[in-house]
């Protein structure tokens, strides 16, 4: 699988939303997707495409020296596939492009699968908030990852580039 990343665009919205209505139990709606896109300063929203297709996408939110992930999605039919990981590297260095330390996000507290991939990205949970997610009451964990403008860091990063290019 062949994929790209680069910078959303409104003509994206109707995969993405196709997408946010498969894997989110409270997705978002195009109105906030339309307005995150037009705050141009301190916003970052990517897509990953296989070929033309969207497949995934993520945004960004940064304030000062800390990026927060507003939100991260993959195709059903692509999960499994290493899509997530590519994201989390794109999200990580478009971070440090706007000068970020720190990032921190939210996952739902059942989400095993998503945790695994931010804890390989340094993510650590550092607490909850309780009944988080409306409509279905769960939990959510906070969860951060700092010091990614570290030399170690830096090798985390090259290390999880390394494995992901080494895949056949």
């Amino acid at each position: 699988m062949k994929l790209s990343v680069s910078a959303m665009r409104r003509r994206d919205l109707r995969r993405i939303m196709a997408i946010e209505d498969a894997v989110f139990p409270e997705p978002w709606s195009a109105a906030i997707f339309h307005s995150e896109l037009a705050l141009r300063a301190g916003r970052a929203y990517r897509v990953a495409r296989e070929g033309r297709t969207v497949v995934g996408y993520f945004g960004l939110m940064f304030v000062g020296d800390e990026a927060h992930v507003t939100t991260v999605a993959v195709a059903v039919d692509h999960q499994h596939r290493g899509v997530g990981t590519e994201l989390f590297l794109d999200a990580v260095r478009v971070a440090l492009e706007h000068g970020a330390r720190d990032i921190s996000l939210e996952v739902a507290a059942g989400n095993e699968r998503a945790q695994a991939l931010y804890r390989r990205f340094g993510f650590a949970p550092v607490g909850v908030r309780k009944g988080y997610y409306q409509r279905t009451g769960e939990d959510a964990l906070v969860m951060w990852a700092y010091d990614v403008d570290s030399p170690a860091y830096g090798e985390r990063l090259a290390a999880i580039e390394s494995q992901v290019r080494s895949r056949p």
